[in-house]
């Protein structure tokens, strides 16, 4: 039984078909700048045919990494991908497009950056899905390090009058909840200004 499997309630008996591994891993780099790195593999666990031929059990379906480099502000400074396997010879250049994203901010509208740059046929489902997610993990990498590093300085951890991004965006972070109150009582309560368009 695999690690999920002994976290939740026992399963019925089954067979183990196919498994999809997403990994992502954060960097700080010497630079001031920040590699996050996105690796996709997916494999069945039955011999299967292939093409003209077979692909063995756990041999590799799709296997496709990307990096891509990123200041504090998650703009994106440089973008690496390798199709390093994949189930056709065609899919080898369904990266072709992914430079696009280079000056891109892994921020709100990051889907829609995706899309305009390799959407439908101009790119690869896999690709763009392991793109997408890299995000959320930029997001748990790049400001936590700023943060532990303004703390090594002795200066305070958030030092803006506004809040962190991810307050007020689930049930934990609740700008009333025992959480905020507790970790960062500025913040506790907080309501987004409201603010008034002067040409309106």
């Amino acid at each position: 039984m695999g690690t999920i499997g002994r976290m939740l309630p026992s399963p019925a008996q089954r067979t183990p078909l196919h498994d999809r591994t997403l990994t992502f891993r954060g960097y700080a780099r010497a630079d001031s700048l920040w590699d996050m790195e996105g690796e996709l593999l997916d494999l069945k666990h039955y011999d299967h045919l292939h093409g003209n031929g077979t692909r063995a059990a756990g041999e590799p379906v799709h296997h496709i990494l990307v990096r891509v480099t990123v200041d504090a502000q998650l703009c994106i400074h440089d973008i690496q991908t390798s199709m390093h396997r994949t189930p056709f010879g065609e899919c080898g250049v369904a990266d072709q497009h992914v430079r696009r994203l280079v000056g891109q901010t892994m921020g709100r509208g990051w889907r829609k950056a995706i899309d305009t740059a390799m959407g439908g046929l101009h790119g690869c489902t896999h690709l763009r899905e392991l793109l997408f997610n890299l995000a959320t993990a930029a997001f748990q990498t790049i400001p936590h390090d700023l943060e532990m590093k303004r703390m090594a300085r002795g200066e305070p951890m958030h030092t803006s009058d506004q809040p962190p991004f991810y307050m007020g965006k689930c049930m934990t972070w609740d700008f009333n909840g025992p959480v905020v109150a507790r970790l960062t009582p500025q913040f506790a309560g907080w309501i987004k200004p409201v603010t008034t368009d002067p040409a309106g």
